[in-house]
C-alpha cells in the first residue's frame, strides 16, 4: 500500500510539473467571476466631484467668483455635458431636512432658468442638469456632522509627528502629477483635476486617514475625528439608499470632492450600485 502511495505522490508531482504556464493562467482566467444574463443589473451612478463654487465653511476653497457671467455661462456649459448621461435622479449637497427649500427654489428655477447661486454649484450646475433632463426634482442628500481638521496641530502629537508635519509641507510631494494651484486652472480644467481618481483619493487621506498619524500618548484623538468624517459620509450615503428608485434609474450626485471620493468607495463596493466613467461626459 506504501508503494501505491508513493507511486500516486510521483504521478501528481509529474503532472504539475507539466502543466504549463499558458494552463495556469487558463485556469486563472476560469476562475474570475464573469457577468453572464443571469447577472443583477444595477443603478447607474454619475458621481460627480466639484469645488464648492459659493461660501463654504470648508477649511479650504478654490476661488471662484459665482457672479461673473462668464463663469455662468462655463457652468452651464459643464451643465449641458452632464446631462447627455440622461438622469433620472439628480441629488446634491443640501440638507436632507431642507428638502422642502431645495424643491422649492428649484421650481422657481424651471419657471425662470436664469443662473442662480443657490448653494454655488447646486444652482449653477445641478439645476441646469436638472432642467435639461426634464426632471421636476432633485434631491438633497448632505448631512452636517462636524469634525476637527486642526487637531493635529492643537495637540501634542506623541504617535507619529514626522509622518503627519512632512505630509502638510507638500501634500502633492507622492503626486506630482496632481495640482493644488486650481485657481490658475479654467472651470473644466479644474473639474477635471479634481474627478481624477488619484486625486480623489488624496481628498480622503488628507481629510481623514493622515490624522491616524495624531494622537496622544495614550489617546487616538486624530483617529477619533478621522472617524467623524467617515461617520458623516456614511449617513449621506445612508440619505441616497433613501430615495426610491429602481435599476432603470440613472443617478447623478453633485457634491464636493471629498464627499464624492467617500460616496466612491461605498458605491464601487455595493451591490445595488453601479458608478459610469466621469470622463465619458466631462470632455
Amino acid at each position: 500500500m506504501k508503494c501505491i502511495h508513493v507511486l500516486l505522490l510521483s504521478l501528481l508531482i509529474v503532472s504539475c510539473k507539466e502543466t504549463s504556464k499558458e494552463t495556469v493562467a487558463e485556469l486563472k482566467k476560469e476562475a474570475i467571476v464573469k457577468p453572464t444574463s443571469n447577472t443583477p443589473q444595477k443603478v447607474q451612478v454619475l458621481n460627480f466631484a466639484t469645488f464648492h463654487m459659493g461660501q463654504t465653511s470648508d477649511a479650504s476653497s478654490t476661488e471662484f467668483d459665482e457672479n461673473d457671467q462668464k463663469n455662468q455661462k462655463d457652468a452651464k456649459a459643464i451643465a449641458a455635458m452632464i446631462s447627455a448621461f440622461k438622469p433620472t435622479i439628480v441629488c446634491v449637497e443640501v440638507p436632507w431636512e431642507k428638502s422642502q427649500e431645495l424643491r422649492e427654489t428649484y421650481k422657481a428655477y424651471l419657471s425662470n432658468p436664469e443662473p442662480t447661486t443657490y448653494y454655488g454649484e447646486v444652482g449653477l450646475v445641478a439645476f441646469e442638469v436638472g432642467r435639461l433632463s426634464g426632471l421636476s426634482n432633485i434631491y438633497g442628500i448632505d448631512h452636517k456632522m462636524g469634525y476637527n481638521y486642526n487637531i493635529g496641530r492643537e495637540i501634542e502629537n506623541s504617535i507619529d509627528p514626522t509622518t503627519f508635519n512632512s505630509y502638510f509641507e507638500d501634500p502633492f510631494k507622492s503626486n506630482p502629477e496632481l495640482t493644488y494651484k486650481l485657481d490658475s486652472l479654467s472651470l473644466l480644467e479644474k473639474l477635471k483635476m479634481m474627478n481624477h481618481p488619484k486625486f480623489l483619493d488624496f481628498l480622503i487621506n488628507v481629510n481623514a486617514d493622515i490624522l491616524a498619524y495624531v494622537g496622544s500618548k495614550e489617546g487616538f484623538e486624530g483617529a477619533d475625528e478621522a472617524a467623524k468624517y467617515y461617520h458623516r459620509n456614511l449617513r449621506i450615503y445612508s440619505n441616497l439608499n433613501r430615495i426610491p428608485m429602481t435599476v432603470n434609474d440613472r443617478v447623478f450626485i453633485l457634491s464636493g470632492g471629498s464627499h464624492t471620493a467617500f460616496l466612491n468607495e461605498f458605491l464601487n463596493r455595493s451591490p445595488k450600485y453601479e458608478t459610469v466613467d466621469v470622463f465619458d461626459y466631462l470632455k
